[in-house]
């Protein structure tokens, strides 16, 4: 399925764009302020590699936290509210320190706040890659984090491992380093003895069975070993090579060393832009649920959703927002923009496009959802087009 980890790593001292995802835990102190020598260090690795010629981005965590000591909070604050609130004072303190310190190395550090509804929307998303490019065509190391301080609950990306694996996609990037407070992926609890180091994943196949745990040891960061192996087969399903291991790693990592846990990836193509947007960038405003023959027709033949085909529709959602397509079971089986209002859709259903248009007029020939506007979902993964 891939290479080998000796051969496969090699590659990533030459990569011409990289993308490095630090955590909180990796950057504060155990009573949560931000800590100055491991952001030094870190800039001091990053900003060789720039100067060396490859381009970085930073996916840094660590607003929330750097926050808390200022004030007087002891713990992550659970509710939104105070989340948002330390968010605001910690990511003015993590930005200046970063701008600091790469300014030590006469590099220009830039900030990119997204939420997930940025990612969601088309134009947002297009924004978002242009502005990133054009910075490092510039030689500037765009920071990116979740812009907490108007993120919600419902509409969230919660931690930044996903964030980072859909900039490294978006970007083109060749390799992706997810860096954290634990040295590598393990078959089981790091602290125990018994568990054993992962050293290269080639595929599902090779995580079956492992206990990816929960949230970090230290409580200051959101995401577990879950969300990070999860960021690491969307970035391999888009072509790009990503390690996974400690921040204290992050310059063997980015020399290729054989340190921390290596993902391989994918040897096809890379899917489209627009298909990965859907299937990880995106979550249903809304639900059309389909008939057997509209299952088939979609997940099997490829074809857009006709309005023969629908028996429901959940939710309220809006013409070119996008929905989840399940079968009657309640399984999700696409997900797709959608042509429609979520009203509109009753007075469509179970009638063929040509009596629609000859009824009710040539506006309404057009597909519920057309097949460019729409990626098969399976168990969860994304059966993408290539480009």
């Amino acid at each position: 399925m891939g290479r080998g980890a000796g051969q496969t790593r090699t590659a990533i001292p030459r990569a011409r764009r990289v993308v490095v995802k630090v955590g909180s835990s990796s950057l504060t102190t155990p009573e949560g302020g931000i800590d100055h020598d491991r952001i030094r260090d870190l800039t001091d690795v990053l900003a060789a590699r720039r100067t060396a010629g490859t381009e970085v981005v930073l996916v840094s965590s660590g607003a929330v936290a750097a926050g808390m000591a200022p004030l007087g909070l002891t713990r992550r604050p659970r509710d939104l509210a105070t989340q948002q609130a330390a968010a605001s004072v910690g990511q003015g303190l993590l930005l200046a320190r970063y701008t600091a310190e790469f300014a030590r190395h006469s590099l220009t550090a830039a900030q990119i706040l997204l939420t997930a509804d940025d990612l969601m929307r088309r134009a947002q998303y297009r924004n978002a890659q242009r502005a990133m490019s054009r910075l490092l065509e510039i030689g500037a190391v765009p920071i990116v984090n979740e812009n907490d301080t108007v993120a919600t609950h419902e509409i969230r990306f919660g931690d930044n491992d996903r964030l980072a694996a859909l900039v490294a996609h978006l970007l083109r990037a060749d390799v992706l380093v997810l860096l954290t407070d634990v040295d590598a992926l393990y078959d089981g609890n790091p602290s125990l003895p018994t568990s054993r180091r992962i050293s290269l994943v080639n595929g599902p196949d090779d995580l079956a069975g492992v206990d990816l745990g929960s949230a970090g040891r230290r409580g200051v960061g959101t995401g577990g070993m879950v969300t990070k192996v999860e960021s690491a087969r969307i970035a391999t399903e888009a072509g790009v090579a990503t390690v996974l291991t400690s921040a204290a790693n992050a310059r063997a990592a980015l020399d290729g060393e054989q340190v921390g846990t290596f993902f391989v990836p994918a040897e096809h193509r890379r899917p489209s832009s627009r298909q990965l947007w859907l299937a990880h960038a995106t979550a249903g405003r809304g639900s059309v649920v389909l008939d057997p023959g509209a299952v088939r027709a979609v997940v099997t033949e490829k074809a857009s959703l006709l309005p023969a085909g629908v028996v429901k529709v959940e939710g309220d959602f809006s013409a070119g927002d996008p929905v989840d397509l399940r079968d009657e079971d309640g399984v999700i089986v696409a997900r797709g923009l959608v042509n429609y209002d979520a009203a509109e859709i009753p007075d469509l259903m179970g009638r063929s496009t040509r009596w629609l248009a000859r009824e009710l007029g040539s506006e309404y020939s057009r597909e519920i959802v057309h097949r460019d506007d729409l990626v098969v979902l399976h168990n969860g993964d994304g059966d993408l087009p290539r480009d």
